[in-house]
């Protein structure tokens, strides 16, 4: 899974976030750029939702992916199912949970046509194709994830993971996981320490679109400098 931020969506977000000191030196620490703009990978420093100290909803940079010393790769999802349990997301799931706010999320998924008459061994043996996924009539998609604080170099960073669930809606046609997707009006309630965390991912949208990806090129208008 990657993301993608259009800058014309989420210019001034991108511009407040570049101008922290935090993401500044985040970047610096951590060798990644804050464009944050276009296609965000793993690893990449991306403007997140989460509580400040006053337990308002706020912008923060955070890196994708919690690091593990069972692993080199950073921990990039996390599965709904098991957060609670699980240790290493337990603490997050009560305490820390953030959104992403994206306008769209790539994943790669079995191709879709319109007169399907394969076996199901068939589909799963195609070649995978590149989707572009969002929710249903909206400019952004509201991920929801969970954060939490690493030392890099003496640093405290706030390192977020994308929360995954078993598909639903059309996405089940390309793929088997997906991102829990919230509604604009569960954002704070989520963000909450004191938020019931189950309800409102049991409520998480379904109404999801999806289109073969289109390979962008960088053009200047995406490297927001302001």
């Amino acid at each position: 899974m990657s993301l993608r931020i259009e800058p014309r969506e989420m210019v001034e977000v991108l511009i407040k976030v570049r101008k922290m000191a935090l993401a500044q030196k985040m970047s610096i620490k951590l060798g990644k750029s804050l464009f944050m703009s276009g296609d965000l990978f793993p690893e990449y420093i991306a403007p997140v939702l989460a509580p400040n100290k006053y337990g308002n909803m706020a912008i923060f940079p955070m890196a994708w992916g919690f690091t593990h010393k069972a692993t080199p790769k950073p921990l990039v999802n996390c599965r709904v199912e098991t957060a609670d349990r699980k240790p290493l997301w337990r603490d997050s799931w009560y305490r820390r949970r953030c959104v992403i706010p994206a306008s769209w999320y790539y994943e790669w998924g079995y191709p879709v046509y319109e007169e399907d008459s394969r076996s199901m061994v068939e589909h799963r043996n195609a070649k995978k194709v590149k989707y572009a996924i969002q929710t249903e009539g909206s400019n952004i998609t509201y991920i929801a994830g969970l954060y939490r604080y690493e030392d890099h170099g003496g640093m405290q960073v706030p390192m977020f993971t994308v929360l995954t669930r078993e598909a639903a809606g059309t996405v089940k046609d390309i793929h088997d996981r997906m991102p829990v997707i919230l509604g604009r009006d569960t954002l704070m309630d989520w963000i909450r320490p004191d938020g019931d965390s189950f309800s409102i991912t049991e409520k998480a949208l379904t109404n999801i679109v999806f289109e073969k990806a289109v390979e962008y090129h960088r053009s200047p208008t995406e490297f927001i400098t302001a």
